[in-house]
């Protein structure tokens, strides 16, 4: 029986169904990505493992010679980098989908919460003063939001965004179209790729954000996305539009971001991923008025559905890798290696 070792939270219906797949190890406490450091799992342990599920690789995953499947519990995949997955012939995938719904929420919200200045709102709360001006009036309806990367997160921030009569447009890099093998929550995002009202690609990047109001972030951090957005493309943003950025930090230049929020070259911002964690307390967007900012919560392990999506996902992956069938959000060579 092939070896599975365990390293996220694992509830008892999944455990049960797992032990009749394989020889199963669950780590101690096995925690998220940002509520721990990596630790060494026991050598005589990792030595044996053919699938392992985590989201952050043990740091004696050199160990691993058998290892022929990982799958994550997390959507972004940098950490991967290092082990030199596709090098070794070791298949991975990710947890695609698992977040779809509550950052697509989160981007909802906040462009709610950017539009109607909600922040000063509950500052005058606070000091009890009555404020009935004009920008706590303002609607969405209407508005173009612009997607950043059109994978899950994207595509169900699109449904909702059409839902509730906003304009989608849409940058990615290769395109837009159905999606296949690729984990989705049921009744959520576009599978077929249709929602767009117009898609943006290579060698539009300015035009796409002048055409825009809200930016949505949806993208994984890779070193071709480290940096993507900095003075340029900030500056070619209408003064009255808002950034969100859900997807990662350091995705956004940090300087450029400052300067934008302080000068004025964009109204506002939502940022939920950061370059710091956690942010230090003399960080400027602590104060800024017209930025909100949330410790990396639109979407984590602790949401209330996130054991039973990813063992959805996990226990789909591990059966049809041992039937020799196609696998969920597996990642490509290329994604391995950080270059695309």
């Amino acid at each position: 029986m092939a070896k599975i070792v365990v390293d996220i939270r694992i509830d008892a219906p999944a455990r049960e169904r797992l032990e009749k797949l394989g020889d199963v190890y669950v780590a101690d406490d096995p925690a998220g990505f940002f509520l721990r450091q990596a630790k060494p799992l026991p050598s005589d342990v990792i030595r044996e493992a053919e699938i392992l599920v985590f989201t952050v690789p043990p740091t004696n995953f050199e160990e691993a010679q058998q290892a022929r499947l990982i799958q994550l519990g997390s959507v972004g995949y940098q950490q991967l980098y290092p082990l030199k997955l596709a090098d070794r012939g070791i298949r991975a995938c990710n947890a695609r989908g698992v977040y779809d719904t509550p950052i697509a929420e989160w981007n909802i919200s906040m462009m709610i919460n950017l539009a109607r200045d909600l922040r000063t709102m509950l500052r005058n709360q606070d000091q009890a003063r009555w404020d009935i001006n004009g920008r706590f009036h303002e609607e969405i309806r209407g508005r173009t939001v612009g997607v950043w990367g059109y994978g899950g997160i994207g595509r169900e921030t699109a449904r909702l965004s059409k839902a509730l009569g906003l304009n989608v447009h849409v940058y990615a890099r290769h395109g837009v179209g159905p999606r296949a093998n690729t984990y989705c929550v049921p009744g959520t995002g576009d599978p077929e790729g249709k929602l767009p009202d117009r898609v943006f690609g290579p060698g539009e990047e300015l035009d796409f954000l002048a055409s825009i109001d809200f930016l949505v972030l949806a993208l994984p951090q890779t070193p071709t996305s480290t940096g993507l957005i900095g003075e340029r493309e900030l500056r070619a943003m209408k003064p009255t539009a808002f950034l969100l950025n859900p997807a990662r930090g350091p995705i956004v230049q940090e300087e450029p971001l400052i300067r934008a929020l302080r000068e004025g070259w964009i109204a506002g911002a939502a940022l939920d991923t950061h370059y710091y964690y956690p942010m230090p307390p003399e960080h400027p967007f602590w104060s800024m008025p017209n930025v909100i900012m949330t410790p990396h919560i639109s979407g984590s392990d602790r949401g209330p559905h996130f054991v039973s999506r990813i063992w959805e996902i996990a226990l789909h992956n591990i059966e049809a890798y041992l039937q020799g069938q196609p696998l969920w959000n597996e990642l490509t060579p290329e994604e391995l290696r950080g270059e695309r």
